[in-house]
């Protein structure tokens, strides 16, 4: 693994939470936040399902709070479950939320948590239309900023009128991003092939159908663009980087398996642009898609929150988003320096099975380097081994479902498949 010898001068009397909401306890996002400010002296905390998750065994970490949630607890609860955790680190805590749900529990409940607590204070009802399909949809339609064209049935009705009219294939997706508390339409990004196959799926999801119906922007038309940022108070990013995903697992539709820092300055103002626009303040983490067909990039997603790749983005001088998150909340001033174009990002457990279905597609993104300037690995790491082997022995189920998915997707022809609970967020 390679790392900068850059450090930044952090306040190590501010310790860090690692706070999620919900079942997924292989995430490497986490283990990366408690590795960047652990390595930099911080106190590191962390809420684990249970004491053997690859988080709860590093070394860096000084304290777990073992707290199994599913999603469908009211919030009330959470906020005060959380609360009890920072009476008992006893002094206030940066708040590092790896999903949706803790994002928008944070801004939903800043005034109660504030106390105990350091968080970017946001617009409270901004991260939860951030997280949703449809929210984002808006946002991007009220600001000029280009995304997939969707519709949203409130219908059978207006599935069967979609189906008579809609180019094929199109992408079906939850409309909310809190679907653990319901059934959930979909059970993640699905690919239709046509109408027959649309109104038969349809069936299933109810009066009211939770679901986007998306254009679908062809793999052999487009190229996938990651933007990882954090947004002072102001607004302005103080640090914002740019990078292309190489391969994700399912294929084309789920979290990165493989991503390269790329410099691409325009994808980076329109970023800070729409950040700006929208009032955002925090850590946030952009799925674009280059559509070669029109020369536009299209925002897909905008998570609230710090991606679980966050670890490959890192500037000239040692700061990624985490740390420059800790350095603003701690009235210390943010290093400037250039992305560390070049460096790879390698998810261990899941780019076998993805490398096996690209090189069968035969897809590879034009603007990965040929060769990496480093390699940033998600789970092994010289120092802190713990995690990578408590990964390897929890993986033995999710591997082989992975490789089972991957004989599936083949014999399907590539269709997406959905993202599986337990894996968490990308």
């Amino acid at each position: 693994m390679a790392r900068s010898a850059a450090r930044p001068a952090v306040d190590r009397s501010v310790p860090g939470l690692i706070v999620k909401i919900g079942a997924y306890p292989l995430h490497h996002g986490g283990v990366g936040a408690i590795r960047s400010l652990g390595r930099l002296g911080v106190p590191m905390y962390a809420v684990t399902e249970d004491r053997f998750t690859p988080a709860a065994l590093s070394r860096y970490l000084r304290g777990r709070f073992v707290w199994p949630t599913t999603g469908r607890e009211e919030p009330d609860r959470l906020v005060t479950g959380l609360l009890r955790i920072g009476r008992r680190i006893g002094r206030p805590t940066l708040l590092l939320p790896t999903d949706e749900e803790a994002a928008v529990l944070i801004a939903e409940h800043a005034e109660a948590l504030a106390g105990s607590f350091l968080f970017p204070r946001v617009a409270p009802g901004l991260p939860r239309r951030l997280a949703s399909k449809q929210g984002l949809h808006e946002l991007c339609a009220a600001h000029g900023v280009p995304s997939p064209a969707a519709v949203f049935p409130g219908s059978y009705a207006d599935i069967e009128a979609y189906a008579g009219r809609a180019r094929f294939p199109v992408v079906a997706k939850n409309r909310e991003a809190f679907v653990r508390r319901e059934r959930p339409a979909v059970a993640g990004t699905t690919r239709i092939g046509g109408p027959d196959q649309l109104l038969d799926l349809a069936r299933d999801w109810g009066p009211r159908p939770g679901v986007i119906l998306q254009e679908y922007l062809p793999r052999e038309q487009a190229e996938d663009w990651i933007v990882h940022a954090c947004f002072g108070a102001d607004r302005a990013p103080l640090a914002l980087f740019t990078g292309v995903k190489v391969r994700s697992w399912p294929p084309h539709a789920g979290m990165t398996a493989c991503a390269y820092v790329v410099d691409n300055p325009e994808l980076a103002t329109l970023s800070a642009q729409f950040a700006d626009r929208i009032g955002f303040t925090g850590i946030a983490d952009l799925d674009w898609r280059f559509d070669r067909r029109d020369g536009r990039y299209k925002l897909l997603d905008f998570n609230p929150r710090m991606g679980a790749q966050f670890r490959l983005f890192e500037n000239e001088a040692g700061v990624d988003v985490v740390r420059a998150q800790h350095l603003e909340l701690t009235g210390r001033t943010v290093p400037e320096g250039a992305q560390r174009a070049g460096r790879r990002f390698v998810v261990e457990n899941v780019d076998l099975p993805a490398r096996l279905a690209y090189r069968r597609s035969g897809s590879r993104p034009p603007h990965a380097p040929a060769r990496a300037s480093g390699t940033e690995l998600a789970w092994f790491a010289g120092d802190d081994p713990l995690p990578f082997f408590t990964m390897l022995a929890r993986s033995v189920g999710p591997g082989a479902r992975h490789l089972r998915q991957l004989r599936r997707a083949g014999r399907r022809g590539g269709t997406e498949a959905p993202l599986r609970q337990g894996e968490g967020p990308k």
